[in-house]
This record gives C-alpha cells, sequence and structure tokens, in this order.
C-alpha cells in the first residue's frame, strides 16, 4: 500500500493527472518543512485560513491523507513525506529550468561552479588553472557557499557545475564522477587528553561529552536539535573548537586550515569522504562536459 500511495504522489507531481498546481506544492512545502501552519502562513506572506483550505483541498485531490493533526501538534504521514521529498524535487526543478533559460537567453558565456568553502582548495585551484588552459574554455565563477548550500545551488539552477562530498552531501538525481577518497579526522582542542592517541574510534568521538559535535543547517535552514553548538561554516567552527567548546570530524584535507591550537587525530573507521563533480543529468552544456573531463583527468 504504502508503494502504491508514493507512486501515485510521484506521478502527480511529475504531472501525470494534471492535479496538483505548483502553488499547492509551495503551501504544503512550507507547511511541512515548518509543521506549523501559523509559521508557514508568515513565511508565504498569506492568511492562515486560505493556507488551510488549500491543504485540505490538495488531500481531497490526492486521496490521501498528508497530516496528522492534533490540537498541539503536526506531522507528516508516509504519504506526507513522500510529497514533501517529490514537490521539492519538482519545485528545484522548476526553478532551475527558469534560471538556466534566463541564463541562457542573456547570450554570455559562462559557467557557475558551486563548492563548499575551505574544502577541497588545492583539488578546485588544480581544476580551475588546468580547465583555463583548455581549447574553448569560458569564463568560470565560483561561488564558495556553506556546508550544504553547493547541492542546493545545483538544484536550483543557480549553478551549472558543484564539487560535493558524499555521504555529506546528497548526490541523488545528478550525473557525478568521482574525483578523491579521504579518511576522516577528528579536531581537538591542543593540549586535550586524547590529543596525543595514535587513533580514535567514532565511539569514543561519540563519548567526548565535554566536546560535542557541531550542528549544521539543514535544507530548510533550521538546526537539528543536539548539545552540540550550531555553525554555519568552517572558520566558526575551528574557533569554537580551540576555545574548547567542541570537537568536529572532517576530511584529512582539512590539516591545512587548522592552526596550533587544534589537534588532529585519525578515526579510521568512520566513513571515507568522496569528493565528486556533479552536474544536472540532462545538461547538453559542452563547457560543463569539458570541465568534468578535466576534473577526472586531474
Amino acid at each position: 500500500m504504502a508503494g502504491d500511495t508514493a507512486r501515485v504522489l510521484v506521478e502527480v507531481i511529475a504531472g501525470y493527472h494534471g492535479a496538483v498546481e505548483t502553488r499547492e506544492m509551495r503551501y504544503f512545502v512550507a507547511v511541512a518543512e515548518e509543521l506549523h501552519f501559523g509559521r508557514a502562513a508568515q513565511r508565504l506572506a498569506i492568511a492562515q485560513p486560505p493556507l488551510s483550505r488549500a491543504i485540505q483541498q490538495l488531500e481531497r485531490r490526492l486521496g490521501v491523507v498528508l497530516l496528522h493533526r492534533t490540537t498541539r501538534a503536526i506531522a507528516l504521514t508516509e504519504a506526507g513525506a513522500v510529497l514533501l521529498r517529490e514537490a521539492r524535487a519538482a519545485l528545484d526543478a522548476l526553478e532551475a529550468a527558469e534560471r538556466r533559460t534566463r541564463r541562457a537567453a542573456s547570450g554570455q558565456p559562462g559557467l557557475v561552479l558551486a563548492a563548499k568553502a575551505g574544502a577541497s582548495s588545492e583539488l578546485l585551484s588544480k581544476l580551475l588553472h588546468a580547465y583555463a588552459a583548455e581549447p574553448g574554455a569560458v569564463a568560470v565563477e565560483v561561488m564558495l557557499c556553506g556546508p550544504g548550500q553547493p547541492e542546493s545551488l545545483l538544484r536550483n539552477g543557480r549553478a551549472d557545475v558543484a564539487l560535493l562530498h558524499r555521504p555529506y552531501d546528497t548526490t541523488a538525481g545528478f550525473d557525478t564522477e568521482d574525483l578523491h577518497t579521504e579518511q576522516q579526522v577528528v579536531v581537538l582542542p591542543a593540549g586535550h587528553p586524547l590529543a596525543n592517541r595514535a587513533q580514535l574510534s567514532l565511539a569514543e568521538v561519540d563519548t567526548l561529552t565535554n566536546l560535542p559535535l557541531p550542528r549544521w543547517p539543514g535544507r530548510d535552514g533550521s538546526y537539528p536539535d543536539g548539545p552540540g553548538p550550531q555553525v554555519r561554516d568552517h572558520t566558526q567552527l575551528f574557533q569554537l573548537i580551540a576555545l574548547g567548546l567542541a570537537c568536529a570530524l572532517v576530511p584529512e584535507s582539512l590539516r591545512i586550515q587548522l592552526r596550533d591550537h587544534h589537534a588532529v587525530v585519525p578515526v579510521p573507521d568512520a566513513p571515507a569522504v568522496t569528493t565528486v563533480v556533479a552536474w544536472p543529468p540532462h545538461s547538453r552544456s559542452r563547457a560543463v562536459a569539458d570541465l568534468v573531463r578535466t576534473a577526472t583527468r586531474l
């Protein structure tokens, strides 16, 4: 039954039934992310009653319950979770199509490459230098941004290509080529009792209650619950670690950003981090193809 519900919802979002409007998808995503009709209405700059009616109409049209409602809370049903995932993808695709169409009409050649600030710095430098030497190379605008943002920029059409990092970034829906795989290390304050260990396990890192792992913002900008500090970028994170307020698991290549007040210990059983170059599967851009080919050659 759950599989049938998912299939029907996917077909509706894809437009097979011509039923769900873009406006309704935006309304539902806002409610599903906020899990509060009042906050969702404020976010959408509309009144709450028409928002509630629109969601009820959407449920009737689909023939499924999307939200469990009580007097105190709202929660997604299984069908609602499926619709949230598919609606986000559909809205991203629509936004990407609009942006890429406008850029194509502008007549200005060039590529936008999104990458996480501070990550894969050496690889990015080599890639830009090597691509610039290619015949027919176009100008590359580099967008350096926070964790999770390169993926979003690629999905919504602001970027043509991106450097992503599995397992932290989701590459589903993109074409990708693996570029580099590395192990993770834990960054501790210098002078910490474990700083001189040859290695630590993930279980040992998790027990560092006096040095909690950081909390990064999710796709909707909200932070998950937990004891760790909220962080926006690596500069903020590394300063918190130096102050003895946090620790962090990071790819080994980030060692180059650390200073004397940091200590680094390998964590062999942490999942390896793979840097990939990613681009939209429907891309027909020769510039994107040339950049990807240069990246894989490196």
